[in-house]
């Protein structure tokens, strides 16, 4: 790991006191104003483990979720949003920061592995962690097919998953604009999910099992059309083609 991903993953054991001031504005501010429609805050265990999986239509989406959930969440972001210069890039990392991501470099392989390692040391610290099991934003608005991180989290740190289910938040910020508008959002937080019984998180099998009882989970809250495939960019290459066919779906 380099320099840089251990100073993230520093960060990522202990939620620091530009996340508290954040959430403490945030928090009234984006609820007094845009007013979202919270559904089953009683459903997230206030204490331990607890993975939120989540649908994704939105950039929104990463505020929707650590603003309206009853306790302290982080999620991981794109390193570069931590590692710009100047004014902006001080603006940039202090609001990530305030509202509980975790910069980490994303994609297959060794980089997935290591955003995989990010989200565990989250866990370990009986913290709560916020995820989309379909790797990236759906520009269709249908359901695509969970990737099996959200499995191998749950049944290696034996958390807990609550399956989130967000409505409206791509009309509120839709792709290419700039600051979100008022539009009718709902947040519904489903029951907690134990993965356990399907097995060991060594077992390719069992992550795909769980991974499917966590998007069934979520489709039902949010009633989305399935895809019934994963949501990728078309390959650019052969070589890309034969990387997507043979490399586990387990980024996050």
């Amino acid at each position: 790991m380099t320099d840089a991903g251990t100073t993230e993953s520093a960060h990522a054991a202990k939620l620091g006191f530009t996340y508290r001031l954040g959430r403490f504005i945030l928090t009234p501010l984006v609820r007094g104003y845009y007013r979202p429609t919270v559904l089953g805050r009683h459903n997230v265990p206030k204490t331990g483990r607890v993975i939120f999986a989540s649908n994704h239509l939105s950039f929104i989406d990463s505020i929707a979720i650590p603003v309206c959930a009853p306790r302290p969440v982080q999620f991981l972001a794109k390193s570069t949003y931590f590692t710009g210069r100047g004014f902006r890039g001080w603006v940039t990392r202090t609001f990530f920061s305030s509202i509980g991501a975790v910069g980490v470099v994303r994609g297959a392989g060794h980089a997935a592995q290591t955003a995989l390692d990010q989200g565990r040391e989250i866990l370990e610290n009986d913290s709560a962690f916020a995820i989309y099991p379909e790797g990236t934003r759906s520009l269709d608005g249908r359901l695509y097919k969970g990737r099996t991180g959200v499995a191998w989290l749950a049944l290696t740190t034996g958390a807990l998953v609550v399956p989130v289910g967000l409505k409206g938040t791509e009309t509120m910020m839709p792709v290419g604009a700039k600051l979100p508008r008022r539009r009718p959002v709902t947040i519904e937080f489903g029951a907690p999910l134990d993965l356990s019984q399907h097995g060991p998180a060594t077992s390719g099998r069992a992550r795909r099992q769980a991974t499917d009882e966590v998007m069934s989970a979520i489709h039902a809250l949010t009633g989305q059309e399935l895809a019934g495939s994963y949501n990728e960019a078309p390959p650019a290459s052969r070589v890309e083609k034969f990387k997507q066919a043979v490399l586990p779906h387990e980024r996050i």
